[in-house]
């Protein structure tokens, strides 16, 4: 790697309103290096990109492109000067050939100003062979191809065009690992040619496959610039979650070792489920009465777990029994109809519905489940609203308040008062404590101790991992896209967690 910055950003502060985006955040990159840029969610990535791209304008700092001041206001401007960027999304024309892609703006003219079609086809040929798609017809539609060839198109577009710094936002997120080996390929390739790279992505593994520095970014605020090669993974984890290594005043004090009892049935059994492009295949039991914890970094698939247990993602490979039974099913409300229940991560988009009541927002999954020809009284509604809003504390003028007047703690309580209501036998909690305040917060992580101790079985998936050992019994760590351990919650600490998140699980089966 050559000691040559091709980039550098310095203080770089940005707000939107009521928001502190990124804080004097410093960035540099060396020609013929892949950079990679971490943080959870929130953390500044996208906005540190954006600003560098034209996206967004920053409030104050400086940006150099070898040693001269720019100052993108388009992305257009930042292709200009040399700043590509390919995103998760792929934003190109799937209807138009792939040369038409790769050339779109820049196509090579006749004297007569009209597009030269075989100096066109030839030169997006010669440019695919140096990425390893020398097998490609160029002359056919882009949608005709595969998602994995369809980002190498982009990538070839990108650095085709004097492209002197190519910015890979979460480019292996819809690939399979040998598209991804192929992927690494191509940027070693674009490395080894001088190319400045900067990888976003959540993938622990890859970073260290691939990249010689890391950038760390939590809360707006720049955390620390690593090489590689001398950063543990537990310190990089660590630094990303903002934590130290330091025990837990208090741990949750009943924590029982419910998986080891033989007597107590699975509620859960999970044998090779899998969800092409999100979860390999994976077994999993859950016993009645468990807490189990999904831990793992923003992007693990902690999520699309969950999701494939509940069918909210059909699952491709493998079979699940639910109490004993072989669950077939094929959409959500058939995993609701059986005894099960989930609570998304997006509240806001996912669960409650804004123009709708809080007796409503409650009543409706009960209503789903009983089926829209055997309508619920409206005695019995309001009956089950004020007995749920009494049982979790929700601060609401009148059960015929709209949803979207109350605060998003109660919010939240309202959406999980929804699936209580249904009497599941199984729980699913996806980050059921984030945005809301630690009064609720502490609320909520008693409630899911409680049902357990009544014998519902539950899923809690947190970035928290505080209270994570304060909830479960048990934490599955999820890593890529792939369950690789679990630990028991037996005098853990965070130390322990973080190791198992990077590798090296602890007490692991």
């Amino acid at each position: 790697m050559e000691n040559h910055v091709v980039l550098s950003m310095k203080n770089i502060t940005m707000s939107f309103p009521g928001v502190r985006a990124l804080q004097n955040v410093d960035f540099s990159l060396y020609k013929g290096e892949i950079h990679a840029l971490m943080g959870e969610n929130g953390a500044g990535k996208s906005t540190l990109i954006k600003v560098l791209t034209g996206v967004h304008t920053r409030d104050s700092g400086e940006i150099f492109l070898e040693d001269k001041p720019i100052n993108n206001r388009s992305p257009e401007e930042a292709h200009e000067n040399g700043i590509s960027t390919v995103f998760q999304e792929i934003n190109l024309c799937t209807n138009l050939s792939v040369a038409e892609n790769i050339f779109a703006g820049y196509q090579p003219r006749t004297r007569l100003f009209a597009i030269n079609w075989k100096e066109m086809n030839e030169k997006a040929a010669h440019i695919l062979a140096w990425v390893g798609l020398e097998h490609i017809d160029v002359t056919r539609a882009l949608g005709e191809y595969s998602v994995a060839i369809q980002q190498m198109v982009a990538i070839a577009r990108a650095v085709n065009f004097n492209c002197k710094v190519l910015i890979l936002d979460e480019p292996t997120s819809s690939l399979d690992d040998h598209e991804v080996e192929n992927l690494f390929n191509v940027m070693r390739q674009l490395k080894a040619d001088g190319k400045g790279i900067i990888f976003v992505t959540h993938f622990l593994e890859q970073v260290y496959q691939v990249c010689d520095r890391i950038t760390v970014l939590r809360n707006g605020e720049l955390q620390g610039v690593f090489t590689t090669s001398e950063l543990p993974r537990v310190q990089l984890v660590a630094t990303m979650l903002g934590h130290e290594f330091n025990e837990l005043a208090s741990i949750r004090s009943h924590s029982q070792d419910i998986d080891r009892d033989d007597k107590v049935p699975d509620v859960i059994k999970a044998v090779g489920l899998s969800h092409k492009g999100t979860i390999k295949p994976f077994d999993l039991q859950i016993k009645k009465g468990e807490v189990i914890g999904l831990t793992g970094l923003l992007g693990s698939g902690r999520s699309e777990l969950a999701r494939t247990l509940y069918s909210a993602d059909k699952p491709d490979t493998g079979t699940l029994f639910f109490k004993g039974n072989r669950l077939k099913a094929s959409e959500p409300i058939d995993s609701m109809r059986a005894g099960m229940a989930y609570l998304p991560e997006d509240r806001k988009e996912e669960s409650i519905i804004a123009d709708l009541s809080v007796r409503e927002n409650l009543i409706i999954a009960l209503q789903a489940k009983t089926g829209v020809f055997k309508l619920l009284p409206v005695a019995k509604q309001n009956e089950l609203s004020e007995q749920y809003i009494k049982a979790l504390n929700i601060k609401t003028p009148s059960p015929e308040t709209l949803i979207k007047q109350l605060s998003g703690g109660n919010q939240q309580k309202v959406i999980i008062g929804r699936w209580l209501i249904t009497h599941p036998d199984f729980l699913i909690l996806d980050e059921p404590t984030r945005g809301i305040d630690v009064g609720t917060k502490t609320e909520i992580q008693k409630l899911v101790v409680q049902l357990a101790g009544e014998g519902m079985t539950i899923m809690f998936i947190s970035s928290e991992i505080e209270e994570m050992l304060r909830t479960v019994n048990r934490l599955c760590v999820i890593r890529d896209g792939k369950k690789v351990g679990e630990i028991r919650n037996n005098n853990l600490t965070q130390q322990d967690v973080m190791a198992a998140i990077a590798g090296g699980e602890k007490n692991a089966r």
